[in-house]
Order: C-alpha cells, then structure tokens, then sequence
C-alpha cells in the first residue's frame, strides 16, 4: 500500500515525505526513519505536512495524531477495513479497525477513511505452495470476495489527499469481481500457464492450519466473517470509479502485472 501510494502521489507532482523503520532511498521522495508506535520518533517528520496517510493499530494512534494537529497537518486519510462497518467490538480484527477509525475521527483532523475488503495481493501467501506442486489448499472455499488491487486502494487515498470534497467521507472499495478462491486460482493458472488445481479446506482442517500461524482470537475473527457469514466482501462496489475516474483493475491484470514474483 505504501509503495503504491507514494509511487501516485509523486506522479502527480506532490512533494512526498515517506516515513520507514529503516533507511530507504527512493527517487523523488524525502526519505525519513521513525516508528508509528513510538509518535516521539515520528515527530519531527510531521514538519510541513499537509496530509498524512496511516494504516489501523497502532499502539498510541490518538498521540499520534495529537503530534500531528501540533505540527499543523491538515488531513488524514486512514485505510481501515470492511469488517469496521459491522461494530463488533468483540471481534478481534474489527475491534482495532473501529477503535483506529474512532482515534482519526475525533482527532480535530479533517478525515477520510478507506475501506477495502480483500487484497488481491493475498494470492502471494499461495507462492509455497506453488513452489511444491500444482495443487492450492485454501480455507472457506466456497465465500466469495471482490478482492482490490492495492494499487486502486492507493488511487482513491491519493485522490483524498491531493484534493478536496473527501474530508468526512467514508470510502467502500473493491475490485470489479466476485470471485471464489477456485476461480483466483484458475485465472492465476491461466496467467502462469500452469495447470493449477483449488483444493478446499474443511472448516476443521483450515482452523487446524491457521491456529498454527496466528494468534487464536485472530482465527476466531476470520470464522466469524467467513464461516458465520458476519462479513460479506463480494459485493462489487463503484467507488474506486467514481473516486478516481478509472474502473479497478481486474485479477488477471494484477497477476499479469506479479507474474514474475510467481514464478521467481
């Protein structure tokens, strides 16, 4: 996302300051070191800024935004999630995303939020599996998704930063598809040329698999939106059109575009 973003706005001919853990040299870009959990080492690179870009959960997001209305930031766009919409805070993923939300809102800031639902870039969690054979393991096999480009997520948060009329806005977006994961795969195999094959989790084995990589409360929050049905993220939504003035890009345009990281 940040790469995306930063990539847009220096484009358009903005003066950008990107802010990372570590050194980074980009071309165009004013480079600074800081943490986003640590406001204190990010203060100093508020100086000047106009708009600040910020994603959800960070452990002090009110005194980091309190630094920012010091230093004289005009407006803040957070990327959140489609889970924030439901109001449950009881549910481990949706809660950060709400409680970020609440923090930008009540900052003094003028606000955007943006919430995308999945990320076509989740494909890539597939490359080790795809590295050993032809054949895909994957969770909820049957719900479906309009995954988005983090590329078009950029677009719409470009747009609320460089311009006016988005302060107080609330952006869905998706990309221009609903999709099973058999289906992503399928388009992916057509991409690379292989014969890829979808094989479905049960809810008993994919529970078994994800408890092995993330914290339980976490497991529990993604049944709770895809086996409980308390998420819906297949709708196809238009506002990454009406937004940008482009349509989204597709799932065969994004794994066209990373074809070469598939096959790496």
């Amino acid at each position: 996302m940040g790469s995306a973003l930063v990539a847009q706005l220096a484009g358009a001919g903005a003066h950008v300051r990107a802010l990372s853990r570590t050194p980074r040299n980009i071309p165009g870009v004013e480079s600074v070191v800081g943490d986003l959990n640590r406001p204190a080492t990010f203060a100093d690179a508020l100086a000047g800024v106009r708009g600040l870009f910020l994603l959800p959960g960070y452990d002090d997001l009110p005194g980091l935004l309190a630094l920012a209305v010091k230093a004289g930031v005009e407006r803040v766009v957070l990327m959140s999630g489609g889970s924030a919409a439901t109001g449950d805070l009881d549910n481990a993923v949706a809660a950060y995303m709400i409680h970020s939300e609440r923090a930008v809102q009540q900052s003094g800031l003028g606000w955007t939020l943006v919430r995308p639902g999945a990320f076509m870039s989740n494909a890539l969690r597939w490359l080790p599996q795809l590295n050993a054979s032809n054949f895909v393991r994957v969770p909820f096999p049957t719900v479906r998704v309009a995954p988005i480009d983090p590329y078009d997520i950029a677009a719409v948060a470009a747009q609320a930063l460089l311009n006016s009329g988005h302060e107080g806005r609330i952006y869905p977006v998706s990309g221009p598809q609903s999709l099973l994961p058999e289906e992503q795969i399928t388009i992916l195999g057509e991409v690379l040329d292989r014969p890829l094959r979808c094989l479905g989790l049960t809810d008993y084995e994919a529970r078994a698999e994800m408890e092995a990589t993330m914290p339980m409360e976490y497991v529990d929050a993604f049944f709770s939106f895809y086996v409980d049905g308390t998420l819906d993220e297949s709708q196809v939504l238009p506002t990454v059109e009406q937004v940008t003035g482009h349509p989204p890009r597709t799932f065969a345009e994004w794994a066209r575009e990373h074809a070469a990281e598939f096959r790496a």
